[in-house]
Formats: C-alpha cells, structure tokens, sequence
C-alpha cells in the first residue's frame, strides 16, 4: 500500500551537489523513521542515513559531513542533500522505512553517478 517515488538523481562532477527528493504516501509519514539507502554495482544494498519520529539524524560514516537528510511532515516529504560527491558515492539510492519488514517493497530507487 505504501508508495515511495525518489527523484533528483543526476549525473555530476567529483566535488558537486545533488539534492534528492523521495514522495511517500499510503502511511501515517510522520509515525516512522524514514532512511535512505543506496546499491552501488555488484554490491549489496547499503543504509544511508536516517530521520528519526523524534531525535537526532544518524549517518553511515561513509558519508558523515557531506550529506544531510530531512524531512517534511506537512508534505510527507524525505530529502538528501548531497555535498562533496565522490565517485565511490555512484549508486542508485532509495528511500523506505527505517525498518523494512518482509512485507515491504521498495521503489525504483534515482541513479546518482559521480564522474568527471
């Protein structure tokens, strides 16, 4: 029942920005944490970073001091602003539940790839 839509991923430069936008509806947005995630090629899918219900945002240390996740609870919006993109940052990033349980599913996720 839960629809997630991720949008903004792009092509750009080593040392560029990007800003990623994912719409959820069918849920109550603001009674869950919501995370990104990322899959690079040949790898498996990696957590990202998190907005809690309440508290402090979380990062993978990968990314910690470039990247900033957000949310808007009027708009049941989650956003990644991506700073100082490397291209070990190459992937196709989703957004989902913090907690994805055996009966969720997933987006088609946005292509980020980092390349000069």
């Amino acid at each position: 029942q839960v629809q997630l839509v991720e949008s903004g991923g792009n092509l750009v430069q080593p040392g560029g920005s990007l800003r990623l936008s994912c719409a959820v509806t069918g849920t109550t947005f603001r009674r869950y944490s919501w995370a990104w995630y990322r899959q690079a090629p040949g790898k498996q899918r990696e957590w990202v970073a998190t907005t809690p219900i309440v508290g402090i945002e979380a990062y993978a240390d990968s990314v910690k001091g470039r990247f900033t996740i957000s949310r808007d609870n009027d708009r049941n919006m989650v956003y990644l602003q991506m700073n100082s993109l490397k291209p070990e940052d190459t992937a196709v990033y989703y957004c989902n539940e913090r907690f994805v349980g055996p009966g969720d599913g997933w987006g088609q996720g946005t292509q980020v790839t980092v390349s000069s």
